[in-house]
């Protein structure tokens, strides 16, 4: 306080003539450079006086702030008057004039700027000395035109609070953790609202643009309307509205008809072990999920199976592609039923909404499994390719983590087959799965080659974990129970995103099959 109240003097006595020291400021006169007020010409009244060095700087300074009881007959007040009245067009708003300050450009040469804007609302502007950087940093400030004491020195006046203006304002004292959970899920409420409302404007049209669908399923469909939008997306339905029911019924009455000519023959010789195989794997579909132990969604999931086999020979059934169908019987079933439709009582649906819901899932399993067809083939050759991409992968973006599964000899097969052959299904809940598949459906070629990006993160969202574990036993076990039941969709977003940032990286890393593109 002391060193800048004496440099302020020491400065303001310089510029009012006095004789001038070594270390004077020798800047233009004060009378000779524009001023902030517009009509400015008089003395101020309150102006400082030259403070003494032998008295006390911080009394002397309160003294000189004291206000005297004026004196009756004093020209203190008309002198004050008629500075108000020179500078009042000083606080007008911005819409009633464009108040600037103007510097000499001779001063700001070496700041490179030639006219600065100061607020309407600065008391007064400050200048910094050239001496900045040779006092340690400290600034030695220039007043131009000094505030009187009722003005504050910083840039926003706050009123003092009363306690009719501090009613109904929230204070840090009163932020509990109850009212940021709630203000954060009212935002995420509102996300939701309007997320759900996009849905909804493009739907509403006669021809919705799939395009335009793709990008807002990407982050996720809800789950109201995931099945029309799933059902589009697959290419199962049209997006023309005027074609949506001839086409269904035209579809689920072929599908029926290929179960009244086809599924007779499951007892035949030639094609009894390819039912008795999907057969005792549908009990093994899900087992901790009630709905598929109930018997008409078994002899359901069994017709399916059954009928696409039959009519695909070139690759036949598969274990693994009854864990496939899941998905869109439970998004299917989901706009008949309450709640949650994993745990729903399905007794009091009617044959003909069973009987649709088993048609429309044939019909998008089928779409979904035209795009893996090499993954089920003899040999299945397209599943060993995406494994061997999946170590290329990995070995690029962790090549520790690589070195660290080759040294324990764990093989990639032995692990992320499963990944290939399920689309992660067994790795995490049916719930999150369904959200993943919300992407895939918008990705292009989502289910064989983006799945591969997701497969790489999957694995290295997991490495420091991984790294820990001493031998080949510890990994395998860890690899086959991953900590994913307690995921929430953000989990699935987080991967997802990064799997695309991934793809945008590599994108060559997918290698196609002979014979495929």
């Amino acid at each position: 306080h002391y060193y800048i109240t004496n440099n302020l003097s020491h400065v303001v006595n310089c510029t009012q003539g006095s004789t001038a020291s070594p270390h004077c400021y020798k800047g233009p006169r004060m009378s000779n450079k524009p001023t902030f007020w517009k009509h400015s010409d008089v003395k101020q009244p309150g102006s400082i006086k030259r403070v003494s060095s032998q008295e006390n700087q911080t009394d002397h300074m309160l003294k000189k702030n004291t206000r005297k009881p004026r004196q009756s007959g004093d020209d203190d007040e008309d002198k004050f008057v008629e500075f108000n009245n020179k500078t009042e067009d000083a606080w007008l708003d911005d819409s009633q004039t464009d108040l600037e300050f103007s510097i000499n450009p001779v001063e700001t040469a070496g700041m490179g700027l030639s006219k600065m804007n100061i607020h309407p609302s600065l008391p007064r502007d400050l200048k910094v000395s050239k001496n900045y950087q040779k006092r340690g940093n400290r600034p030695h400030l220039l007043p131009r035109q000094l505030s009187s004491p009722q003005y504050p020195t910083s840039d926003i006046y706050i009123p003092p609070r009363t306690a009719s203006s501090s009613a109904g304002i929230s204070t840090p004292s009163d932020w509990t953790s109850e009212g940021v959970a709630e203000s954060r899920h009212s935002t995420a409420m509102n996300k939701e609202d309007k997320h759900r409302a996009k849905f909804e404007e493009i739907l509403q049209s006669d021809c919705p643009d799939l395009e335009n669908l793709k990008k807002r399923t990407w982050f996720g469909c809800p789950s109201y309307q995931r099945p029309i939008v799933w059902q589009m997306l697959s290419g199962y339905l049209p997006p023309n509205v005027a074609r949506r029911n001839d086409t269904l019924n035209r579809k689920r009455g072929e599908y029926w008809r290929f179960v009244a000519q086809f599924f007779k023959t499951r007892h035949d010789p030639d094609f009894s072990s390819l039912y008795h195989q999907i057969h005792i794997d549908i009990p093994r579909t899900n087992p901790a999920i009630a709905l598929f132990q109930h018997m008409k969604v078994q002899e359901a999931f069994e017709r399916i199976l059954y009928i696409w086999a039959y009519r695909n020979p070139g690759s036949g059934y598969v274990q693994g592609i009854n864990d496939l169908v899941t998905p869109f019987y439970v998004v299917f079933l989901g706009q008949y039923v309450e709640g949650e439709v994993e745990t729903a009582d399905i007794s009091h649906l009617t044959d003909e909404t069973l009987a649709n819901t088993e048609a429309d899932t044939y019909w998008c399993l089928s779409k979904l499994l035209d795009n893996l067809h090499d993954n089920y083939t003899f040999a299945q050759p397209g599943i060993q390719m995406k494994v061997h991409d999946l170590r290329r992968l990995v070995n690029r973006m962790d090549g520790v983590l690589d070195e660290h599964l080759e040294r324990n000899v764990v093989e990639y097969l032995q692990f992320s087959f499963r990944w290939m052959n399920n689309l992660l299904m067994r790795e995490m809940p049916l719930r999150r799965t369904i959200r993943l598949w919300d992407t895939y459906l918008s990705e292009p070629n989502g289910f064989s080659h983006f799945h591969l990006y997701v497969c790489a993160k999957f694995l290295t969202k997991w490495a420091k974990v991984i790294k820990s574990l001493p031998d080949f036993q510890a990994i395998m076990l860890f690899l086959q129970s991953l900590p994913t039941s307690r995921w929430t969709d953000d989990d699935i977003a987080e991967l997802v995103s990064e799997a695309f940032q991934l793809k945008c990286l590599f994108p060559k890393a997918v290698t196609a099959v002979a014979g495929t593109t």
